[in-house]
């Protein structure tokens, strides 16, 4: 069944023709598709997207169900661009063209699941009733009862969730909303502590104060800051995005020197705002002011302690391909003494998460995991180490199914651990 051309702008823009235009079909980009490598299927490549994209474009194709297909298998990983000779920006290519497909209207059965995901997960106080939820449902033993009677097999979106999850901390202690620097203060930052990020790894957010307040930088994180937007950016959600990168924007202060990101993909959508809310001065400072936590501490002066531990290091796709931050963090790790850092093969492959991919696409997911879990194995590492919410769900659930020893941390949490505090 086809549908007519999104009337809409969209990938119809002159200026967006152009871009989709600058694609020169090489193909080098094609290896380091984790679609294209996983199915081997031209129109699951960055290329084949973009030449269907064009159709669409030029008016000679419309939204048929297997152009959206192909396009909602897509990671929007990004990896395509870092390969690309020619700067063909794919990752607002994809977020255009989903902009387009949502335009036109989704099945039924999707508009429901995406009724839930983009109800509750930018809402920090919506996501937080719903963990609190979850959290009942494991304590009661519902959880375990679901799982032994197979029910999840006959919805794998709901398995996809519920696999991903296997702990739900409690974040009932808020973190403090200003935390003096150390010393002489080299400047002011304000801290972004996310939606999942929040409530799933609020460990992630305090040790990040605490480090940055370390290293010499006043920190605020103000109580009123909502989501950044990522999510539905990616998804293709633009209207929905711009109100929250508005917002966000209007809620930091604006006498930081620097607006710091934890997770990649928050941080990759903070630095997009430029290019979605370019009429917003606030978003314009925030797009050029963010930097990864990691930036910011890889040339800190902190006393470190000792820490003996053989890790690896994943690449979040949105740190490496999205803001083409990949040193930083192997500088921080490798300043750690007695901690061995061993590469990981295909490090900038995704993993399968992907904002929410997991769930929507959790066939696809699973066998991206698997590769990176395999990948993983072979180094002999006991920890892995990453800086973005999504992967560490992931690949810590691909470790629990494999039944694997192996720790899942951000870096700043094998940091704070090797700190020597009373020295601070």
């Amino acid at each position: 069944m086809s549908r007519p051309p999104t009337t809409q702008a969209g990938l119809a823009d002159p200026a967006t023709i152009n871009a989709i235009r600058s694609c020169v079909h090489c193909g080098i980009c094609l290896p380091a598709c984790p679609t294209y490598r996983t199915l081997g299927e031209e129109m699951d490549s960055p290329r084949g997207r973009v030449y269907l994209m064009r159709a669409v474009a030029e008016g000679r194709l419309g939204i048929t169900e297997t152009y959206t297909r192909h396009l909602d298998l897509c990671l929007g990983c990004r990896a395509c661009e870092t390969a690309c000779p020619a700067g063909v920006p794919f990752g607002s290519l994809l977020e255009t063209a989903r902009a387009d497909i949502e335009g036109a209207g989704r099945p039924f059965r999707r508009r429901l699941v995406d009724a839930f995901v983009f109800g509750v997960f930018p809402y920090p106080e919506r996501l937080a009733i719903a963990l609190g939820l979850l959290r009942r449902y494991r304590r009661v033993g519902l959880q375990a009862l679901v799982r032994r009677s197979g029910l999840l097999r006959r919805f794998p979106r709901l398995a996809a969730m519920d696999a991903l999850l296997e702990d739900v901390p409690r974040t009932d202690t808020e973190l403090p909303e200003f935390l003096a620097a150390h010393g002489r203060a080299r400047g002011r930052v304000a801290v972004l502590v996310g939606c999942v990020q929040r409530h799933l790894f609020a460990d992630v957010n305090r040790d990040t104060m605490r480090l940055l307040a370390a290293a010499g930088w006043d920190v605020v994180a103000p109580r009123a800051q909502g989501c950044c937007g990522a999510l539905e950016l990616h998804g293709g959600r633009l209207d929905a995005f711009r109100r929250r990168a508005r917002a966000l924007a209007a809620a930091l202060p604006s006498d930081v020197d620097w607006v710091v990101s934890n997770t990649a993909g928050c941080g990759s959508a903070l630095r997009e705002y430029g290019h979605w809310v370019g009429d917003d001065d606030a978003a314009l400072r925030v797009a050029a002011r963010t930097r990864d936590v990691t930036e910011l501490l890889a040339d800190a002066d902190l006393p470190l302690r000792p820490l003996p531990l053989t890790v690896t290091y994943h690449d979040p796709c949105h740190l490496a391909h999205g803001q083409r931050v990949r040193a930083a963090p192997r500088t921080l790790l490798s300043r750690i003494p007695d901690l061995r850092l061993v590469p990981l093969p295909d490090s900038e492959l995704c993993c399968g998460s992907a904002g929410v991919y997991n769930v929507l696409e959790p066939e696809m997911a699973d066998r991206l995991l698997a590769a990176k879990i395999a990948r993983i194995v072979e180094t002999g590492a006991r920890a892995v180490v990453t800086g973005n919410a999504g992967c560490l769900l992931q690949i810590a659930r691909g470790a629990r199914a494999r039944g694997l020893d192996l720790e899942v941390v951000h870096p700043v949490t094998l940091l704070a651990r090797a700190m020597r505090w009373e020295e601070r």
